[in-house]
């Protein structure tokens, strides 16, 4: 029987606030010190969905809409989309606020995959995810196809063993 967990059970919400070693010479965010905090997010959701020891596998784009100041507070959330066998994709969200301006917008996103260890570090099985939710449902049933692409581009998968993606590549 395998182990079975909900999104809700490994939520990671981290808060940070924008400090000075934090920022480049325009007093934005570093590109680099806001993955690093990304990773770390993904990284305690993904330990608490499989109770092991979790390594970053591949993170997919991660675009910088819009400047992240001297500052602000970061929220950051992190949710398991979709379990495989010892691999897990987590979504995070980035928000940004400006507790002066009273604004808080959505800086960044992105799908990071963890694999979960042993001791020894070899991959484990992962808990089987159960999508409560609408929103959960349809990033579960996307994940496949973003696995896919990751693993095509990768090298990893041929393009025509992709049987999610051949009606979105046309194949």
């Amino acid at each position: 029987m395998s182990i079975k967990k909900t999104a809700k059970e490994s939520l990671a919400t981290m808060t940070e606030m924008v400090l000075p070693n934090d920022t480049n010479s325009l007093n934005n965010l570093m590109g680099g010190r806001l993955m690093h905090l990304m990773d770390i997010a993904g990284a305690i959701c993904a330990q608490r969905h499989s109770n092991s020891i979790v390594v970053t596998a591949s993170v997919d784009n991660v675009s910088f809409s819009s400047p992240i100041k001297l500052g602000d507070v970061l929220t950051l959330h992190a949710r398991v989309t979709r379990s495989f066998a010892s691999s897990m994709e987590i979504y995070i969200e980035v928000w940004a606020e400006n507790l002066r301006a009273h604004t808080r917008i959505k800086s960044n996103e992105a799908f990071f995959t963890f694999v979960a260890l042993d001791l020894q570090g070899k991959p484990i099985k992962v808990p089987t995810l159960v999508p409560e939710t609408e929103k959960e449902i349809r990033m579960f049933d996307e994940a496949l196809r973003r696995r896919q692409l990751r693993l095509v581009l990768a090298g990893r998968m041929k393009a025509e063993e992709a049987t999610e993606l051949k009606s979105i590549l046309g194949m």
